[in-house]
């Protein structure tokens, strides 16, 4: 029945999809919590380039920016991410900066909005003892606020987790630049696009319901 999947790396495509949504969400919280900062910072060119490069970015489409970071980056600007002669790694790092870019423009709205559920008197009670901008932020506001997005960041995962599909238009070798090769190569289109369909549930599932029972369990009781 599934002789068809004969010849063809499966779980290493999906293994490929796995390192980048991996990578890229570890990048994306950095940059989306640093994103964040800037947006609630009292210095005034901080606010503004945060809210312009979130308002920017969330509205330019991935696959823009994925190929740019192919064509642009690559091609025209020279940059091989550290790896001039290998293209296929070349492609997999751009892919998972454009991920990041993107991703981290999300990931910056979910944590400002945790930022909001924090009680102003906690950061003027901070503030009251002495702490600066920074240490109110990292001591007192984001940890309630990261226990309070659990669920949203959640969210912005399984998107990212689908949205690696994307980087199939740079040619890297993950999920669905494998199924769109088969699908020319095979006669079972159908049996093709469940037995990847498949793994993408295999993949978001159960990942949703782990953050969603941990985003209940850490979740701050007001």
């Amino acid at each position: 029945m599934f002789d068809f999947l004969e010849g063809y790396d499966v779980l290493g495509a999906f293994w490929v999809t796995v390192k980048l949504t991996v990578f890229s969400a570890v990048g994306s919280l950095v940059w989306g919590t640093l994103l964040a900062a800037m947006r609630v910072s009292p210095v005034p060119m901080m606010r503004g380039f945060g809210t312009a490069y979130v308002h920017i970015v969330r509205n330019i489409p991935l696959t823009v920016i994925i190929v740019f970071t192919s064509l642009g980056l690559a091609d025209i600007f020279g940059m091989t991410m550290g790896a001039a002669n290998n293209f296929e790694l070349q492609g997999f790092r751009l892919a998972v900066l454009g991920l990041i870019a993107y991703t981290a423009a999300f990931v910056c709205e979910a944590i400002r909005s945790g930022i909001n559920t924090v009680p102003l008197g906690q950061a003027e009670a901070a503030r009251a003892i002495g702490l600066g901008f920074s240490q109110t932020l990292t001591l007192v506001v984001l940890p309630q606020a990261f226990r309070a997005v659990i669920g949203p960041l959640t969210n912005v995962l399984i998107a990212l987790t689908k949205n690696t599909t994307v980087a199939a238009a740079i040619s890297v070798p993950e999920a669905a630049f494998l199924m769109k090769g088969m699908i020319e190569n095979e006669a079972q289109t159908l049996a093709i696009g469940a037995v990847f369909a498949f793994g993408f549930v295999v993949l978001t599932l159960p990942t949703g319901l782990l953050l969603g029972w941990l985003g209940k369990r850490l979740a701050v009781k007001r």
